[in-house]
């Protein structure tokens, strides 16, 4: 039998060692607060426990990296051909054949990926609940998809990464954080004045279409030119509780069933105006549907600090029978 000083030094290390060895880093931000009001405006935004969110949109890196794990042979059609030929979001491309296929960013990896279902987002989320290695299951884990690519599939009680909560996923754009009563903001730029759409370090800016397009500054659109920006390009438009570009650059599926057959999204996208922005936008579509408008970002459990990890063990050693104590 481990004493306990091994045995939370084991934990301590099996998380800790998830964080880093994992074939993919999420960079996440806590959402405090536990038990907030929800937005009087709209109903949304009460959750009533504390989660992680992605800080930023799965990138094309990291889902490129998800797809050289899982997608040799790509039985669920995790990869969207229109992922490279669609030029205003490439992307991936696929090389190879069935069994051996292996894939590559094209241009930034930094810019979040588009052209993916709900199921293709679960699956990741399944992944990156399983492990995110070689031997991580793309079908069991937050959700039981075993095979499925339509219908509703719901979240599974202990999921330690999972698609966001309508209800989460509000709540991180739009509150103004800082306690449990303080209100939410019209955009998730920390404003209710309408965001510009400079990329930089400018306060209250978006990757939208606000009489010009954010990458070019132009109102002319070019079926050849890439219109997403980088994760973070507007460091100075964090909401709240840090997430970046929760407005802008592509939609977001979110983990609510609508009309018992669709999933929501929010955000807007880099082709919208600014109304898409605004707390009251929300639409939905059959979890089957791909765009270049659509991406995700995932939510966790909170991981214990490190520090948290070492008291612990340092708490189980000095109650390890037959330690003497210097009295």
């Amino acid at each position: 039998m481990l004493s306990p000083v091994v045995a939370v030094s084991c934990v301590a290390f099996a998380l800790i060692s998830n964080l880093y060895a994992n074939g993919v880093d999420i960079e996440t931000v806590t959402v405090g607060n536990a038990g907030n009001a929800a937005d009087t405006t709209t109903g949304y935004g009460a959750v009533a426990y504390e989660f992680n969110l992605g800080r930023y949109e799965v990138t094309i890196e990291q889902y490129t990296t998800f797809l050289n794990t899982v997608a040799a042979t790509d039985t669920y059609s995790l990869y969207n051909p229109s992922m490279a030929s669609d030029l205003n979001i490439a992307g991936i491309t696929q090389t190879g054949s069935s069994g051996s296929f292996s894939y590559s960013a094209l241009g930034s990896p930094n810019r979040p990926i588009t052209y993916v279902s709900w199921f293709d987002a679960a699956r990741f989320a399944n992944w990156m609940n399983n492990g995110a290695n070689f031997e991580a299951s793309t079908e069991t884990g937050a959700y039981t998809l075993n095979g499925a690519t339509t219908g509703i599939i719901t979240k599974n009680v202990g999921a330690t990464w999972w698609i966001p909560s309508e209800d989460e996923w509000y709540k991180a754009a739009y509150s103004k954080g800082g306690g449990t009563n303080t209100g939410y903001w019209l955009y998730p730029t920390q404003s209710d004045s309408v965001p510009g759409n400079a990329i930089g370090g400018e306060a209250n800016q978006a990757n939208y279409y606000a009489g010009d397009f954010a990458v070019t500054q132009s109102a002319l659109y070019d079926e050849a030119l890439n219109y997403l920006t980088d994760a973070g390009a507007f460091s100075g438009a964090a909401s709240a509780y840090g997430t970046f570009d929760q407005g802008g650059s592509a939609w977001e599926w979110n983990d609510t069933v609508i009309d018992n057959s669709s999933r929501g999204l929010r955000g807007s996208s880099w082709v919208n105006g600014e109304d898409a922005l605004q707390s009251s936008a929300r639409i939905n579509q059959d979890p089957s549907f791909e765009s270049n408008l659509v991406g995700f970002r995932v939510a966790s459990v909170p991981e214990p600090s490190t520090y948290a990890l070492l008291l612990m063990a340092g708490a189980g050693w000095l109650l390890w029978p037959g330690r003497k104590v210097a009295r």
